[in-house]
């Protein structure tokens, strides 16, 4: 079976709560890991809630990394799906958890578009 694309969902505890409740720290963490990962920046969109917390979206050539934070619970969940071949998702992974200040991160790698080898080779 071969993969249409990869999505990686992170789940980021104990990150320093300061940082997840800056806008612009979160648009310039996320932009940072998608250059640095090989991704091809084709839009994006961040908006800061009221009383705290973040959510924003980098659309990439590649497909997408999105977060939304929860600053009093020192918490993001961050999703990173690349259906890219240039695109190293683990490495954008890395720097989001890294700029998070993030000492309890979890990544699940999961396998999107499953196709069969025989199937995709008779299209």
């Amino acid at each position: 079976m071969d993969a249409l694309g990869t999505h990686l969902l992170l789940e980021l505890r104990k990150c320093n709560s300061k940082l997840l409740d800056d806008l612009e720290f979160i648009r310039q963490a996320m932009t940072v890991a998608a250059k640095g990962a090989g991704a091809t920046i084709v839009g994006e969109s961040f908006h800061q809630f009221d009383p705290r917390g973040v959510t924003g979206i980098v659309a990439i050539a590649e497909s997408h990394l999105c977060i939304h934070t929860w600053p009093e619970h020192n918490y993001a969940a961050v999703d990173i799906f690349t259906c890219g071949e240039n695109f190293k998702p683990y490495e954008a992974a890395q720097v989001i958890i890294q700029k998070l200040q993030c000492d309890s991160p979890s990544v699940t790698e999961l396998q999107r578009g499953l196709i069969s080898k025989k199937a995709a080779s008779s299209v």
